[in-house]
């Protein structure tokens, strides 16, 4: 069985990997997340990814397999977590009936194989048109709080999406069938 740390307290992460055959250990980094705005959006995933993952190697037993995790949305710039209530709103107003990229930079470490893994997943979502109100009475939910771009596909956040292209599991937080390829790779052994 392979014992995997998660570098998150992300619920969405969490759930993601508790489906798979794996000693799973959560423990969140607690790593400033700072954009470098003159970054790619894949660049700034990738870059959180890893500081997070290797802020938890240094902290846990050397045989351990973290990995950490960053989603962005990026439409004509990073859309991260929102601020506040009007944050979120004008977020969701700008993707209303247009096409955006939600980006995930995953690491996987191993320091006592002197592993170190950093990629990225991007799949493409498009939204429908939103009214003021619809948005209202979706930031009204509550579900925006702390998610990039202010909406959570695998939630009600759903009703906002008219279809999308890529990974799903990519969309709510972890790319998993390429993180099993990756750890396939890496470990000869995969999530299932």
């Amino acid at each position: 069985m392979m014992d995997i740390v998660l570098a998150s307290k992300s619920e969405r992460r969490i759930e993601l990997l508790s489906k798979y055959d794996i000693k799973l250990s959560i423990m969140p980094s607690d790593i400033e997340e700072v954009f470098g705005f003159e970054s790619k959006a894949e660049i700034n995933a990738m870059t959180l990814a890893f500081e997070k993952a290797w802020d938890i190697a240094k902290k846990v037993n050397k045989k351990s397999i973290i990995i950490g995790a960053d989603t962005v949305v990026y439409k004509d710039k990073i859309l991260g977590k929102p601020l506040d209530r009007d944050d979120g709103f004008n977020m969701l107003k700008n993707l209303s009936k247009s096409e955006h990229y939600v980006i995930t930079g995953f690491s996987i470490i191993n320091r006592e194989n002197n592993i170190k893994l950093v990629d990225y997943e991007k799949s493409i979502v498009r939204f429908r048109e939103l009214s003021d109100n619809m948005i209202n009475n979706y930031l009204d939910k509550g579900e925006y709080r702390d998610k990039a771009g202010a909406y959570a596909i695998q939630g009600i956040g759903e009703i906002l999406c008219e279809s999308f292209e890529g990974s799903y599991s990519n969309i709510v937080g972890l790319p998993i069938s390429k993180l099993d390829q990756k750890l396939k790779e890496l470990f000869k052994r995969g999530l299932l």
